[in-house]
């Protein structure tokens, strides 16, 4: 049984794009990784990336060059200044040399060395192979797939769900709702309860704190960024960012010097309908620019859905209870990172594999079940507000115009924190076993779902919108 961490869930990472930009840009620092514990890595005076499916259709669009040359680089796209990103790449391409892994420079020239290839591998839509070698001699080659959320694996990946357990056992392991709502039942705890009791078996209660405070930290930084950064997304399409036009429309007169003090000021604002709205969709959008602009941002589950766990987060804290804190944000974050973890299993968080449903979707069934423990709802109107967010998500597809995660995937963050509130509602006034369609039965569609959709739609910017608008017209 796979145990997959909130951490796991809930990666702080560069955008845009988890699968397309975080994921190869893991799958080249375990490359590297591999190099060095096989000895081979001083020997190495060659490298060469091919790059397949669908991180090749819309990989230039979702920075995947970019991250390649970052995690050959040696940079951790957990650490590394954003404003020093620019400038590690511009000096790659000038010099035509890479200083692989931040400890040998060897000569690199991309349009040779970096190739883009249309064509599919059968494990997975996304697939990188690196080679590296000495002179002529091949050292060692690896195909890594990324598999959404930042995950990389390569092809044994039962084996790999095999060892995982090895390293990391859960004492209450969860593979469906009904297996996590038997947890609950039994222990009579909440969800965020079993999930905190899980996380301690892999690490100490202070970590966990630290881990979850450190994660909403990023949310609330990148909210903060977003609302304060006008002018044009990078990319070509000139798109400009909403989210300060949004803020100054609402914002209040009270000062502020810093997200924690902001976040005080919005609490004193209206709360009508249309500013509520308004606020929830400025707070996705925020992220989602941010993540458009390489900025740095949680995957919850994904990079291109990163705003709606901390937008319907944001939301509970300026207007459904503004005396909540950190304990209140820890249990959002456990009872988020489960749910998003129980697609992962029976299902998937891949947009390449099941179009925008596996990273919308999922994103508004964390936050929805997230957000009705919160409200103080049962486990089960838990799962049920869950299954409610997916269920509007069904069929959604992946289609970024120009292969850049801003049109229209931006909007769909909004759309998808707007409908986690409503479905949170929803399920507390519901009563559970009444329902007629299961949480285990959601995700099982999701999944068949996915896998009879028309691969052009699913992130190859071959349908929907990404051919419906041309490029002129933006």
């Amino acid at each position: 049984m796979e145990c997959i961490s909130v951490f796991d869930m809930l990666k702080i990472g560069v955008g845009p794009s988890s699968s397309h930009t975080l994921g190869p840009w893991r799958a080249a620092e375990r490359f590297l990784k591999e190099l060095r514990s096989s000895g081979k890595f001083d020997r190495v005076t060659t490298i060469r990336v091919l790059v397949y499916g669908s991180l090749s259709l819309t990989g230039k669009g979702h920075a995947t060059d970019l991250a390649i040359l970052m995690g050959l680089s040696g940079a951790d796209p957990e650490e590394v200044p954003i404003d020093k990103v620019a400038g590690i790449i511009a000096e790659i391409r000038n010099n035509k040399q890479l200083n692989l892994g931040g400890a040998k420079v060897i000569p690199f020239e991309e349009s040779e060395q970096l190739k883009f290839l249309r064509k599919f591998l059968p494990f997975h839509a996304n697939a990188l192979t690196f080679e590296a070698s000495e002179g002529e001699k091949r050292l060692h080659r690896e195909t890594y797939y990324s598999i959404g959320g930042g995950f990389v694996v390569k092809k044994e990946r039962i084996s790999a769900r095999k060892k995982a357990v090895i390293f990391q056992s859960f004492p209450y392991p969860i593979q469906s709702g009904v297996e996590l709502l038997a947890y609950c039942a039994e222990l009579e705890k909440s969800i965020s309860q079993v999930v905190w009791d899980n996380e301690c078996a892999i690490r100490s209660p202070e970590d966990i704190n630290q881990g979850l405070d450190r994660i909403w930290t990023i949310m609330l930084q990148s909210i903060y960024e977003g609302c304060h950064s006008p002018g044009e997304l990078p990319g070509g399409l000139q798109v400009r960012r909403r989210a300060p036009d949004i803020y100054n429309n609402l914002k209040g007169g009270l000062p502020y010097d810093n997200p924690q003090e902001w976040l005080q000021t919005i609490r004193n604002t209206e709360v009508k309908f249309r500013q509520i709205l308004k606020w929830v969709s400025c707070f996705a959008i925020s992220v989602n620019e941010v993540n458009a602009s390489l900025g740095r941002i949680v995957t919850a589950p994904t990079n291109g859905s990163a705003g709606v766990v901390p937008a319907v987060l944001m939301y509970y804290l300026v207007i459904e209870n503004h005396e909540a804190g950190v304990e209140e944000i820890r249990r959002f974050l456990l009872v988020a990172g489960e749910i998003g973890s129980l697609f992962k299993k029976g299902a998937t968080i891949s947009a390449a594999m099941g179009g925008c449903q596996a990273e919308i979707g999922v994103s508004s069934a964390m936050a929805a079940g997230a957000l009705t423990e919160l409200l103080g709802g049962s486990p089960e109107q838990v799962l049920c507000a869950a299954e409610i967010a997916m269920e509007h998500h069904l069929g959604l597809t992946c289609d970024p115009i120009g292969g850049l995660v801003q049109v229209p995937c931006i909007e769909r963050n909004s759309m998808g924190a707007i409908k986690a509130i409503n479905a949170a509602e929803l399920a507390l006034e519901s009563d559970p076993a009444m329902a007629k369609v299961p949480f285990d039965k959601v995700v099982q569609t999701m999944w068949e779902t996915a896998r009879d959709m028309n691969s052009k739609y699913k992130e190859t910017s071959q349908g929907g919108l990404a051919v419906g608008v041309n490029l002129s017209d933006c």
